[in-house]
C-alpha cells in the first residue's frame, strides 16, 4: 500500500551526500575569478544558502554585494562545479543509506525534493555525481537562490509541489531532513515534521535542542528513516 499523500524535501551536503571542502575551494576560486581577490575569511557553510554566503564573503573582503555581482559569482561557481563533474564522485561519497531511503519513498509514491542552500545547477550535479537525483523532482525543489532565510525555501518548494500536484500538501504530511539546526528550524517555522541526520558538524543532542521531532545517527536504518518521515 503506497503511502498516503506525502512530500519530503531533502538536505544535500552532509545529509546524502559529503563532499566536505568542496565550497571553501570554489568560493576560493571564484572569488579571485570575478573580483581580483584573494579570499581571507571563510563563513560557515552548514545550513546556510547561496545567497548569505555569497552576500557575506564580499562584504567581508570590502565588495559591495550588488545582485548583479552576487549573479557573476554564482556563474563562476556554477562553471568551476561543470568543470569539476566528473571527479565529484573522487571528491566524496554518498552518506550511508541515502540512496535506499530514496528509492524507498519513492516507491511508496512519496513525493521528494530538496530545501538546500546550493544553487540548482550544482545540487544537480553534487547529486548525479552518486546517482542519488533520479527519485527527486528537482523543479519543486527550494533553492539558495531564493533567499538568504532557510525557512522562505521550505515555503517555495511546499508552494511548488502543491501546485504541480494540483492539491495542498499539508504541514502535517510535509517533512524536512537535514544536518543542522538551520534545517530544523526553517522545518518548524511552517510547522512541517523535522528531522534531523547527525552525520554533520552537529550532533543529535544538538538537533534534539533545537526541536527535531526525530534525530536519526545517519540514514542507514531503512525502516527508521521511513517512520521518521511518514509518521504523522
Amino acid at each position: 500500500m503506497n503511502t498516503p499523500h506525502r512530500l519530503v524535501l531533502w538536505d544535500i551536503d552532509l545529509t546524502l551526500v559529503d563532499l566536505r571542502g568542496l565550497g571553501g575551494r570554489w568560493y576560493t576560486d571564484a572569488l579571485l575569478a570575478v573580483t581580483g581577490t584573494s579570499l581571507r575569511e571563510l563563513p560557515s557553510f552548514p545550513g546556510r544558502t547561496e545567497r548569505a554566503i555569497t552576500t557575506e564573503i564580499l562584504t567581508a573582503h570590502g565588495i559591495e554585494p550588488t545582485d548583479e555581482l552576487i549573479q557573476r559569482m554564482w556563474r563562476e561557481l556554477v562553471r568551476l562545479s561543470e568543470r569539476g563533474r566528473a571527479t565529484l564522485a573522487e571528491f566524496g561519497h554518498a552518506l550511508p543509506g541515502a540512496a535506499l531511503a530514496l528509492s524507498t519513498l519513492a516507491g511508496q509514491g512519496v513525493v521528494q525534493s530538496l530545501v538546500t542552500g546550493n544553487l540548482p545547477e550544482i545540487a544537480l550535479h553534487k547529486l548525479a555525481a552518486f546517482d542519488l537525483h533520479d527519485h527527486l523532482d528537482l523543479e519543486i525543489g527550494g533553492y539558495g537562490t531564493l533567499s538568504a532565510h532557510r525557512p522562505d525555501l521550505v515555503a517555495h518548494a511546499i508552494e511548488r509541489a502543491s501546485a504541480k500536484h494540483g492539491r495542498p500538501f499539508a504541514p502535517e504530511v510535509v517533512a524536512v531532513v537535514g544536518d543542522t539546526p538551520h534545517d530544523v528550524t526553517a522545518a518548524l517555522a511552517h510547522g512541517a515534521i523535522a528531522v534531523g541526520v547527525a552525520t554533520g558538524r552537529h550532533s543529535a543532542e544538538e538537533l534534539a535542542d533545537s526541536g527535531a521531532h526525530t534525530v536519526l545517527t545517519d540514514l542507514s536504518d531503512t525502516p527508521a528513516v521511513i517512520r521518521a518521515l511518514t509518521a504523522a
